[in-house]
């Protein structure tokens, strides 16, 4: 067979479309929206070589018309968990044995069927199920995904190359070998990216998946199958299931060849499924690899030297695109007492603008979010902050869930900065605000750090450098990725490896190389040209 030592294609950001009227791009995913909103799908599961339709059909409702349903997904059970790990061990050897150059193919061309004739179809997906708007879509759905596709690849290929030196007489090699037994992947409804990144990137390493995607991202995710059908991907190596998940986890980890667990999601489930994992550590074959990435209480801390409109406009977009549904949304803001009147006035000029609807209209810069629940929790953050003595709601508050799960972009002002929603994750459009004496930079660094269990995101604003410098030492353990004088949320892959500490997860950074190692087994191989016939070292003779 032919071999050869591959360069893979030049890898580079995708661009991110604009969707600005009269765009050719806006007209093409308008049109995709309206016919796939009238459409009834059925999604399956797909284990192996089937596409199972269990006839236990699970309603989807996009978030914003709840009344609306765009069509049913058929929910599995424990036996369909089972087969589906039988299926991706039937896989395996044939995957892993695969050159890694007909691997990465494989994903390449599914980045360009999402650059191209899919790119429409996955947004609009999104759009509908998670109810984003056609930017927020785009950077996720098309952009992210896409750039996960191809920066994997490149990643791969520089951990092949990382090679050990060689003595004179010997063939020193280290091969990157997949897991030995399954990988299990857990996915959230916020982002499409993620949600196919997961299982894409253990499989590009020659690992097996069993997948659960969230029931809150059905719609996104059967697009992700369809893209990953046509790429040419083998039946079996990404089995994706539709089960409950405590039961799906449950079996998972109690197999013998549960090999690993990459997971985004809750803090408290992660923990749930680390402590399963070591409660089955005498059933397993081997460690099995754990990486997590979890909750956040993302902050801005902004010194008195910052520029109020900077801060303002980081504000609103860190907190408020997709609703704050973002593991990385700014939830919790320190201001200094001496820039906060003109934040304040800043914030408000750009909140007056701000309209609330259904993505289809694009000028709506918030949708819903994403279920009965998510309403619910984030409009009790914000009733009790209009009762409280130590809180006040400064803008928006307004919740409306008659069509659509709609939240008003709030912000509340507390005079407590430990008060709840300054500390307890919200997940949804609520920022709250504390303002402090100028004079306590110092002591309010050290709050911003000790406030949360958390470790995702954090954002410092200052024009001054030495107090730059003192913020980025104060808060070095306060937050896996860092920004100054920008918004917490936007991570590009490739720019900004993506991922927290503490509580947020074990900061194994999607979008880089780090993550991709955690899927490899390292074998390393020592050839001696001419072996030693004579077990006596020169040491040994006599004088």
């Amino acid at each position: 067979m032919p071999k050869g030592i591959y360069q893979v294609p030049f890898v580079g950001n995708e661009p991110v479309k604009s969707y600005a009227p009269g765009s050719s791009e806006r007209k093409e995913l308008l049109a995709t929206y309206k016919k796939m909103y009238k459409e009834t799908i059925e999604v399956p599961q797909y284990i192996g070589s089937e596409e199972i339709f269990s006839g236990n059909k699970k309603e989807i409702r996009p978030p914003h018309d709840h009344q609306h349903i765009v069509g049913y997904y058929h929910a599995g059970q424990a036996s369909d968990v089972a087969k589906a790990i039988d299926a991706a061990l039937k896989a395996r050897k044939n995957w892993a044995d695969m050159s890694w150059e007909n691997r990465a193919a494989i994903f390449l061309k599914a980045a360009d069927l999402i650059a191209g004739p899919y790119r429409a179809r996955i947004n609009a997906a999104t759009m509908i199920g998670q109810s984003k708007n056609a930017f927020q879509a785009e950077i996720d759905a098309a952009c992210e995904y896409i750039d996960f596709l191809r920066f994997n690849v490149e990643f791969m290929t520089q951990i092949y190359a990382d090679q050990p030196i060689s003595s004179d007489g010997i063939w020193n090699r280290v091969e990157y070998r997949p897991l030995e037994g399954f990988t299990f992947a857990i996915t959230p409804f916020n982002f499409t990216a993620i949600s196919g990144n997961l299982p894409a990137s253990m499989a590009l390493m020659g690992n097996v998946v069993v997948w659960k995607p969230s029931d809150k991202q059905v719609y996104s995710a059967q697009v992700i199958m369809e893209v990953f059908k046509e790429a040419g991907l083998p039946d079996g190596v990404i089995n994706m299931i539709l089960t409950g998940g405590a039961e799906t986890a449950k079996i998972c980890i109690e197999h013998p060849d549960f090999a690993g667990l990459h997971f985004t999601g809750s803090t408290s489930v992660f923990k749930s499924l680390w402590k399963q994992i070591g409660e089955n550590i005498n059933t397993h074959k081997t460690y099995p690899r754990i990486v997590g990435e979890t909750g956040g209480k993302d902050f801005v801390v902004a010194h008195k030297s910052a520029n109020p409109e900077e801060v303002a406009t980081a504000l609103i977009r860190g907190a408020f695109e997709y609703q704050g549904q973002k593991c990385s949304a700014a939830s919790r803001a320190y201001i200094s007492k001496s820039l906060w009147t003109k934040v304040q006035k800043e914030m408000k000029k750009a909140l007056d603008t701000i309209t609330v609807g259904s993505p289809e209209d694009f000028s709506n810069f918030v949708t819903a979010v994403i279920d009965a629940n998510s309403f619910k929790k984030s409009k009790g953050y914000i009733d009790r902050a209009k009762k409280s003595k130590e809180a006040e709601v400064v803008f928006g508050g307004k919740c409306d869930d008659k069509v659509g799960y709609f939240i008003e972009p709030t912000v509340i002002l507390t005079t407590n900065p430990k008060y709840e929603s300054m500390v307890e994750e919200i997940f949804g459009p609520v920022l709250t605000i504390y303002v402090f004496a100028d004079k306590d930079w110092d002591k309010t660094l050290e709050l911003v750090d000790t406030t949360s269990d958390y470790a995702l995101t954090g954002a410092i604003f200052a024009k001054d450098r030495y107090v730059l410098n003192q913020g980025i030492k104060a808060l070095e353990n306060s937050a896996g990725n860092f920004y100054i004088n920008d918004k917490p949320t936007g991570a590009v892959v490739g720019q900004q490896p993506f991922g927290g500490a503490r509580a947020s997860g074990t900061n194994d950074k999607a979008g880089s190389a780090m993550n991709l190692m955690r899927w490899v087994s390292v074998r390393t191989v020592k050839e001696t040209f001419v072996p030693a016939k004579d077990y006596r070292y020169p040491f040994l003779a006599k004088d």
